[in-house]
C-alpha cells in the first residue's frame, strides 16, 4: 500500500524530533500502522536549516500554506505553536479535508470548541496526544483506556519549568526568584517564563483534560489559574516538616454542582507517589468510579518524548484514515450530540482544606483570637504547629491545617484574622489536597 503522506508546519525542537524518529523508526511504525508514513513537505521560515534537518528527498518551503493546497498531502502536523496563525492554518487544513495533528495545547484550550466542530463537519480526525504531558499518553488513557469509568477527578503535575522550581527550592532550601535565573540559566525555563511559572501553560493542559474526562466543552476562560511566584522557601520547608509536598497541580473534578477547574500550588501528602515527582517530568493521576486510582508518569517536554506523542497520532490517524468517520473515537471521547452542560464552578464556591501561615506578635491570646475567627466561620481545624520566637524577636510564624470549607467561607475568614492587630504581615494560604 502507498505511503500516507505527511506535511509537517515547523521543524524546530518537536518537528525535528518528529522527523527523525519517524525516519529512525519506520519499519516499526510502519508494522504498527499497516502502511508507510512519510513526511513529504516541510514548512518553516528558515529553509537553510529545515533543509539541514530532513536532507533529501523532502520538499521544504517556506509558506505552511502549498502544504495544505497540496491534495498529495493526507495529514499536517501543526507544531507552530500560539493562536494566531496556526489557528488560521488549521482551519484552512481541516477545510482542505486533511487531517490534524497537533501538540498546540493554548490553541485548542482556547478555540478546541470551535475546531472539533469543524472538523466533525468534514469528516476528519484532529489528534491532540502531544498537547498535553508530551510523550506520557494521557489522552489516550481519558479518552480510550478508562472509557468504562466515570471519571471522578484528575490531578496532575502537567509543567516542568515550575516542578523544577520547585523541587529545586524544596532541596536547596531557595527561594523562587534565585531558583528561577538557574531554571533559566539550564535552559529548564524560557527568557520569558511568565506563561509556565503563573499557570497558564498547566491551566490549558488542565482544560483539555477536563473536557475529555467529563464531555464538558473546552473553556479556558473558565478556568481559575495560580501561578508559583508567591510561594516562599519557608513555606516549602513547614509544608516537608508537616509532612507534605507543595507541587502546582493541574485539577478538574465532578463536583455535586458542576464541575472544578483549577491551576494552583497544593501541599500534597508525601506518601502520594505524585508528591515525589521532581525536577522536569510530569505525572497524572485519574480517579475512575471502577478502576480506582491510575498513575501516568514521563518526561512532559522535550524533542523525542513529544515527538513519540506526535508519531502515536500519526499511527492512529493512518490506521483510521479510510474508516467511516462515524466509527471513530470523538476527539472529546464523548459523542458531540451526548456533551453535558455541566457548569464549571466559580472558585468561591470549591470546597478544600487548607495550609495557613501568618506572621504573628509573640504574646498571649493571639492564637485563640485567630481559631476563634475559624471557629466562628465553621471551618474546623486539623493541626497547629508554632514555632518558638527567636531570642530578641518579638514575633513568629503560626501554622494552621484546615479541614475541608468552601473557598468563599475561608476567604471571609482570611479577611478578618488579617485585620487583627497582632497579625503582621500578609497571611499566605495554600490549598490542601489529599489525593485519596
Amino acid at each position: 500500500m502507498k505511503p500516507i503522506q505527511v506535511g509537517l508546519l515547523g521543524i524546530g525542537t518537536v518537528g525535528s524530533g518528529t522527523f527523525n524518529v519517524l525516519k529512525r523508526n519506520q519499519e516499526e511504525i510502519q508494522r504498527r500502522a499497516g502502511r508507510g508514513i512519510e513526511i513529504t513537505m516541510v514548512a518553516d521560515l528558515d529553509v537553510a536549516r529545515a533543509k539541514a534537518v530532513v536532507g533529501e528527498g523532502v520538499t521544504v518551503v517556506n509558506d505552511a500554506r502549498q502544504i495544505i493546497a497540496n491534495p498529495d498531502i493526507d495529514i499536517v502536523i501543526e507544531l507552530i505553536g500560539g493562536y494566531g496563525i496556526a489557528k488560521a492554518l488549521v482551519m484552512e487544513a481541516i477545510a482542505a479535508g486533511k487531517h490534524v495533528v497537533t501538540a498546540n495545547k493554548a490553541l485548542l484550550a482556547v478555540h478546541g470548541t470551535e475546531i472539533f466542530a469543524v472538523a466533525q463537519a468534514k469528516g476528519v480526525m484532529v489528534a491532540f496526544e502531544a498537547a498535553v504531558a508530551g510523550g506520557i499518553p494521557i489522552i489516550k488513557a481519558l479518552r480510550e483506556g478508562l472509557t468504562a469509568n466515570q471519571i471522578q477527578w484528575v490531578a496532575g503535575i502537567i509543567n516542568g519549568t515550575t516542578n523544577f522550581i520547585l523541587s529545586e527550592m524544596r532541596d536547596k532550601g531557595l527561594d523562587f526568584d534565585v531558583v528561577l535565573k538557574e531554571a533559566q540559566r539550564l535552559g529548564y525555563a524560557e527568557a520569558d517564563p511568565t506563561f509556565d511559572i503563573e499557570g497558564v501553560d498547566a491551566a490549558h493542559k488542565a482544560t483539555i483534560m477536563s473536557a475529555i474526562a467529563f464531555g464538558i466543552p473546552v473553556q479556558f476562560d473558565k478556568a481559575h489559574v495560580e501561578g508559583i511566584t508567591q510561594l516562599a522557601a519557608a513555606d516549602i520547608r513547614y509544608a516537608e516538616q508537616l509532612d507534605y509536598r507543595i507541587k502546582l497541580l493541574g485539577i478538574a473534578k465532578r463536583a455535586a454542582k458542576g464541575v472544578e477547574l483549577r491551576v494552583h500550588p497544593c501541599l500534597v501528602p508525601s506518601k502520594r507517589l505524585i508528591a515525589n515527582v521532581e525536577g522536569a517530568m510530569n505525572a497524572v493521576m485519574v480517579q475512575g468510579d471502577a478502576v480506582g486510582t491510575t498513575l501516568y508518569y514521563g518526561k512532559g517536554a522535550g524533542s523525542e518524548p513529544t515527538a513519540s506523542a506526535v508519531i502515536a497520532d500519526l499511527v492512529d490517524v493512518t490506521r483510521l484514515h479510510t474508516a467511516d468517520p462515524l466509527n471513530r473515537v470523538p476527539h472529546l471521547a464523548f459523542q458531540p450530540n451526548a456533551m453535558s452542560d455541566l457548569p464549571v464552578l466559580p472558585m468561591s464556591e470549591v470546597v478544600t482544606s487548607y495550609y495557613l501561615r501568618l506572621r504573628v506578635a509573640d504574646e498571649a491570646g493571639v492564637l485563640a483570637k485567630v481559631t476563634g475567627i475559624l471557629a466562628g466561620a465553621g471551618i474546623s481545624i486539623d493541626a497547629v504547629l508554632q514555632r518558638e520566637a527567636e531570642e530578641g524577636v518579638n514575633q513568629t510564624d503560626l501554622i494552621i491545617l484546615t479541614h475541608d470549607t468552601r473557598e468563599g467561607t475561608m476567604n471571609e475568614a482570611l479577611a478578618q484574622m488579617q485585620a487583627l492587630p497582632t497579625v503582621l504581615g500578609p497571611i499566605t494560604s495554600i490549598r490542601k489536597e489529599e489525593l485519596a
